[in-house]
């Protein structure tokens, strides 16, 4: 029988692992991500875990290789140290949407991490809001699949209860997500099309559904240069919205993202914590955290006692 829960970090969002720990009265095990001068990444894990239910929590965010390498090493030596269980615990999963091959000769990136998260000894996965519902699929193992839903439906409840909201997707991928989160909200939904005339002319946004004098939430999995958020948050301005918001779980924000987001009509840009943001939250006042960790605490709790996650979202 294992003898009890043992929560393990790298160094990718070690805040959103301790908070994690926090809220199951845990302390994380003591483990030592370290690096030689030539790069390599040495891990120790410090603590006795034979026979342990260990849960690595390790988004694999910026640096993304550096951060999927720390969480191999952490599974082969949990492995090695004969864990009785071990848990992948992924907040944000990285390649995530090379999920199909969209060109000649090019790979499926995000099924090659889930075979070398696979091969490294994972017994179970826990992720948040995967970029392709497909991905699950990519694993031979069971994955559970959280949502971050709840946690924004309840900041977006009391910032938005005037019933003025519209729910907005940012294309016609994301229309079963934003049609759910309206529904969840009951307000009515608008949808981005996005689409180019022809070859080496600019992208035409047209907007279908009603926004004029609504303040209107874009809905997306993720926001990363920013660049057709802040496009689409344009348009609905240019169609009358009173406002525009976006909402949304992962916050990459790379490169040219928060000058963008600085110099963009966006009101408030809602993200949660799976991505550390500590940096660039000072730079760009619009941006509000909130915290996804106890979710993620309640999942750990369940998969350790055996008892249903679905349940969470009911």
């Amino acid at each position: 029988m294992p003898k009890g829960i043992k929560l393990l970090s790298g160094n990718s969002n070690q805040p959103l692992a301790k908070e994690i720990a926090e809220h199951l009265g845990e302390t994380l095990t003591n483990t030592a991500v370290t690096a030689f001068s030539d790069g390599e990444i040495m891990v120790q894990i410090n603590e006795n875990i034979r026979g342990a239910d260990t849960f690595v929590i390790q988004p694999t965010c910026t640096p993304v290789n550096h951060s999927i390498m720390e969480l191999l090493l952490i599974i082969d030596a949990l492995r090695r140290a004969s864990a009785s269980r071990i848990t992948a615990v992924i907040p944000y999963y990285g390649y995530g949407r090379q999920d199909r091959k969209v060109q000649p000769r090019v790979p499926i990136s995000s099924k090659l991490v889930a075979n070398l998260i696979e091969t490294a000894g994972t017994h179970r996965v826990l992720a948040m809001d995967l970029h392709a519902g497909q991905i699950q699929g990519f694993f031979d193992l069971p994955v559970d699949h959280l949502y971050a839903t709840p946690v924004l439906l309840d900041y977006i409840r009391e910032r938005y209860h005037n019933g003025n909201l519209v729910v907005v997707s940012p294309d016609a991928g994301g229309v079963e997500r934003a049609r759910a989160f309206a529904k969840r909200l009951g307000c009515s939904l608008a949808i981005i099309d996005k689409r180019r005339e022809k070859a080496n002319v600019s992208q035409i946004m047209n907007v279908i559904g009603n926004v004029q004098g609504k303040d209107a939430l874009i809905l997306d999995d993720m926001i990363d240069t920013a660049g057709t958020t802040v496009q689409a948050a344009e348009v609905l301005m240019d169609k009358g919205a009173k406002s525009v918001s976006l909402a949304c779980t992962h916050a990459v924000l790379s490169g040219p993202a928060v000058e963008r987001l600085n110099g963009s009509p966006l009101n408030e840009v809602i993200v949660t914590n799976t991505i550390p943001l500590d940096s660039k939250k000072e730079q760009c006042s619009r941006i509000v955290v909130l915290s996804i960790a106890k979710i993620f605490a309640e999942a750990i709790k369940r998969i350790h006692e055996e008892s249903s996650i679905s349940s969470l979202f009911v």
